[in-house]
């Protein structure tokens, strides 16, 4: 298994993350977990994504992952077309047994409109992930070989601690080429999934 994932064979048990507590929260079903399983589990302030059925818990987002989602969101905001539109932490289901959340995904205006509750790969355009210390090895590793084989055409994966860097990975077939990385203190112009220029440094940098 990969980290962040459970098995067990009768029942789930996971830390509530929102306020110190020695509680425990005790989740529905039994594995492999499906989506419809997911929407019977507490609202406990974790984040939980499947994978294969496994299941993948994380904290809320500390305060400097949620400050650089929420730069990216207003940079993408600010140059988006009308009919696209930028939108943090949406439902993206792949399969029954396969549903993640990414940090910010870019979907059709139209699809947010239409969809009530969980997107489709084939709506997200851009997905990107802010990696983090409990999440390093599924942003650098599977979830890039998740996003491409569901065909999710671009890719972003922000390290916060290389100042930051934003790594872009373009649809190549069924996988992704090898990423380009554009670092702190240069302003990078992107075209996918639409003209964006901005340097990566702006994305830690405190308001005003």
């Amino acid at each position: 298994m990969g980290e962040g994932e459970i098995r067990d064979n009768e029942q789930v048990t996971a830390m509530a993350t929102t306020e110190p507590t020695t509680g425990r929260t005790v989740l529905p079903g039994v594995p492999p977990f499906t989506v419809d399983d997911l929407l019977k589990f507490p609202d406990d302030g974790n984040r939980y994504e499947l994978f294969n059925g496994s299941l993948l818990v994380s904290p809320s987002p500390a305060p400097l992952h949620q400050r650089v989602i929420r730069r990216l969101e207003r940079i993408l905001e600010d140059a988006a077309p009308p009919h696209l539109e930028p939108l943090g932490a949406v439902n993206l289901r792949v399969s029954d047994v396969d549903y993640y959340i990414p940090d910010l995904v870019v979907v059709p205006v139209e699809r947010t409109e239409a969809v009530p509750l969980m997107f489709a790969p084939r709506d997200v355009r851009l997905a990107v992930e802010v990696v983090s210390p409990g999440t390093q090895a599924r942003d650098r590793g599977f979830k890039t070989n998740v996003y491409a084989e569901a065909g999710i055409p671009v890719y972003w994966r922000v390290e916060m601690d290389e100042g930051p860097t934003v790594y872009v990975y373009e649809l190549d077939g069924k996988t992704y080429g090898r990423p380009a990385a554009h670092k702190a203190g240069t302003v990078v112009a992107l075209q996918q999934p639409y003209p964006v220029t901005f340097d990566p440094a702006a994305l830690l940098s405190r308001r005003g």
